[in-house]
């Protein structure tokens, strides 16, 4: 009755002070960054995709990123000593 819904209420109460007074400071701060660092990377592709609109880029994007060429070309990848490490 109305015993329970007092000790109910009162336990919500305690969990809703106490315990964001107990949380980990260093997990809310990892979540933080993480939460810059994805940030980051969704402007980051924003702006290749805006860049992407333009075909002279997606045609070179892809060329860079993954060595694509067209039917009458012959790519000659060179690698150096230093980039093998």
């Amino acid at each position: 009755g109305c015993k329970n819904n007092l000790y109910v209420n009162f336990m919500f109460i305690l969990f809703d002070v106490f315990v964001p007074i107990f949380i980990n400071s260093s997990f809310v701060l990892q979540l933080k960054n993480r939460k810059e660092a994805l940030t980051d990377e969704i402007n980051k592709d924003q702006k290749l995709i805006e860049k992407l609109q333009n075909i002279d880029s997606l045609e070179h994007y892809g060329r860079e990123k993954y060595n694509l060429k067209k039917d009458n070309e012959d790519i000659f990848i060179i690698e150096y000593e230093s980039d093998k490490e």
